[in-house]
């Protein structure tokens, strides 16, 4: 079978991670990446060594050898973009969250859906090893009827500036974080077993002047089966990226810690280098993470598209579970601002 031929459309911060995870998957070729800045978009081609950095997304959209086009861009451009891709019947994969809104994401998946081309939404979270290992676990009838799941993400803030801008983005720390756990609940549960209704709480606890978003919030997810789902997310956490999942079944339960309990614990007096994501120090106690795109899901959901697009398969995460994350989001704002249970409009 011969190679994919992909599109990178963007140049930053995630770019940066589905590079780490494509360089460990075969059967594929990166031959563009898309950036509006010029010299961003060379110097990214030269780290990577991907032969044409571009500035025009239009022409890069029209050309007929590129099997796979990968949007890594901000919130707000995700619509335009995935349109334009569908217009011209291309295959895509799009980063988190689908849309900014409800309205976005559905407005995308419809014109997917109607392009009849592949269209994926790179969720990390339920691609991570140990993530894919629990729901093997539960699959396998380990725990039993899954009963609730808690799942928290936490950090110190967004690395770029236009996270901190809700209209950009499409809210706070819950719609950045929280389709991350949203997802591994939908995961947990199994996809059958519908998120019926959401009760949020949001505040603005720290980043006063910085965002008009919340920073710490709270999401409970009532499923069909009466099971419940809680996500932890905040963006006043220190010490680097906080990724947990706990499982409760009837028959037992399963605990995954991605960045908190690496096998490797360091006490230094300098700086040790990179560390981990939004690390804060880098000296005294770390807790580096070796592999970090491969522990983190970007390895595996990078060979999955492109293993997808080579056979013909459709993948297990499409714009449709995108669009159900961000259904479940905007329930999640209602509440926050009403103080109710909300029920969630699919």
């Amino acid at each position: 079978m011969n190679d994919v031929s992909i599109a990178l459309i963007g140049s930053g911060f995630v770019a940066e991670f589905y590079m780490q995870g494509l360089a460990n998957v075969h059967g594929h070729r990166v031959v563009a990446n898309y950036s509006r800045e010029k010299t961003r978009a060379e110097t990214f081609a030269q780290r990577w060594s991907i032969p044409e950095p571009v500035m025009d997304l239009g022409k890069l959209i029209g050309r007929t050898d590129i099997g796979l086009y990968i949007i890594a861009l901000p919130n707000e451009a995700h619509l335009p973009v995935s349109l334009e891709l569908s217009r011209a019947r291309k295959n895509q994969v799009c980063t988190k969250p689908l849309g900014r809104t409800r309205a976005e994401a559905k407005a995308m998946v419809e014109a997917a859906r109607a392009s009849g081309a592949l269209h994926g939404y790179a969720e990390t979270e339920v691609f991570a090893p140990c993530v894919v290992k629990a729901r093997q676990t539960i699959e396998q009838g380990g725990l039993g009827r899954v009963l609730w799941v808690r799942s928290r993400e936490s950090h110190s803030g967004p690395h770029s500036p236009h996270f901190w801008d809700v209209e950009k983005t499409g809210g706070g720390a819950m719609n950045d974080l929280g389709c991350h756990c949203i997802e591994a609940a939908r995961y947990f549960f199994g996809k059958e077993d519908k998120i019926t209704e959401v009760m949020a709480w949001g505040a603005h606890l720290v980043h006063h002047g910085k965002t008009a978003g919340e920073d710490n919030a709270l999401l409970v997810l009532k499923f069909s089966s009466g099971g419940i789902g809680h996500c932890e997310l905040s963006w006043t956490t220190k010490g680097g990226l906080d990724l947990r999942n706990e499982i409760h079944g009837s028959e037992g339960s399963i605990f995954t810690d991605v960045t908190r309990g690496t096998p490797i614990a360091a006490f230094t007096t300098g700086s040790v280098g990179y560390v981990v994501e939004k690390a804060d120090i880098d000296f005294g106690w770390t807790r580096p993470l070796p592999e970090e795109a491969f522990a983190y899901g970007y390895q595996a959901e990078m060979r999955h598209f492109v293993d997808c697009v080579r056979s013909g398969a459709a993948p297990r995460e499409t714009y449709e579970d995108g669009y159900a994350v961000n259904c479940i989001l905007d329930a999640g704002y209602q509440s926050m601002q009403s103080g109710k249970w909300i029920r969630v409009e699919y």
